[in-house]
């Protein structure tokens, strides 16, 4: 089951699709009567669909294994209020809290089983909250941005920034960015903070991806390596572009997502099991 709801933050309406667990897997596992909970953090001027609709089909995989999913659209995104332009990246870690706090305030939901799902730009806010809010227990990052600014400067261009700091905003696509949302990004090391993070990660990259360099996966998984706790592992998609626009590419990590994921739950009932 699927429905539509609003979740009020600051004054703006954030959108989110909440996916319910199938019934047959409702409920099983370490905790009977509570599920695990997955959000989904879409990247630069995306939405909680996804090119091509991955994130509405991972969504509805992960429910079909016992997930509560729960996907949204940033302020100024989508079907979301505001102007995406003139938030910050604080703003947009804020409002992936208020999202889990929705999430975990429902009776089903085991708190102590919730994963963070983040493409692209999403990925390094997903991390950035995960260092911010223990309740973050498990990180899956799909092409991360690993330099906010540099990173997201190259994708709209020097003259777009330029124009922005000069005049007071610049477009792009249709969204207007102000000198705050790209001051913010320049103030975020999404590598830096990666060590901070105490749970499991997943990093997925694809290896034709001309926005974000492959490369990042691999300085992601080494610094995830260097913690004192948590593991970390690594899925390269070959031939896999920004967005896993492909059939197999997507097919490939929607596949690897649910197989770690049930992996991670699988590991917990089984510590469960025998910490009694």
């Amino acid at each position: 089951m699927e429905r539509n709801i609003i979740i009020r933050h600051n004054g703006e309406e954030l959108t989110a699709s909440i996916h319910y667990p199938s019934a047959d897997k409702a409920g099983t596992g370490r905790c009977k009567n509570r599920v695990p909970l997955a959000v989904i953090c879409h990247g630069f001027v995306g939405s909680r669909i996804g090119v091509d609709r991955i994130f509405v089909k991972a969504a509805r995989e992960l429910a079909q294994d016992g997930y509560m999913v729960i996907r949204f659209d940033y302020v100024g995104c989508g079907e979301s209020s505001g102007n995406y332009g003139s938030e910050d990246m604080e703003s947009m870690i804020s409002q992936t809290r208020a999202v889990l706090d929705y999430g975990i305030s429902s009776a089903d939901v085991d708190p102590q089983r919730v994963t963070l799902i983040g493409h692209s730009l999403g990925g390094a806010v997903a991390l950035l909250t995960g260092v911010r809010d223990r309740r973050v227990k498990n990180l899956v990052l799909w092409s991360a941005v690993g330099y906010p600014f540099n990173d997201i400067v190259k994708i709209v261009g020097r003259e777009a920034y330029d124009r922005s700091v000069k005049s007071g905003s610049a477009d792009y696509s249709g969204y207007s960015f102000t000198p705050v949302y790209f001051n913010s990004l320049a103030a975020f090391q999404p590598f830096q903070e990666a060590g901070k993070f105490s749970g499991d990660v997943l990093v997925i990259h694809g290896t034709s991806d001309d926005v974000i360099p492959v490369d990042y996966a691999f300085l992601y998984q080494k610094l995830f390596w260097t913690r004192p706790e948590g593991r970390c592992d690594k899925e390269i998609i070959f031939q896999g572009d920004h967005t896993f626009s492909s059939g197999p590419a997507q097919e490939q990590v929607l596949k690897r997502t649910r197989e770690w994921m049930n992996q991670q739950e699988h590991l917990q009932e089984e510590w469960q099991n025998w910490m009694i």
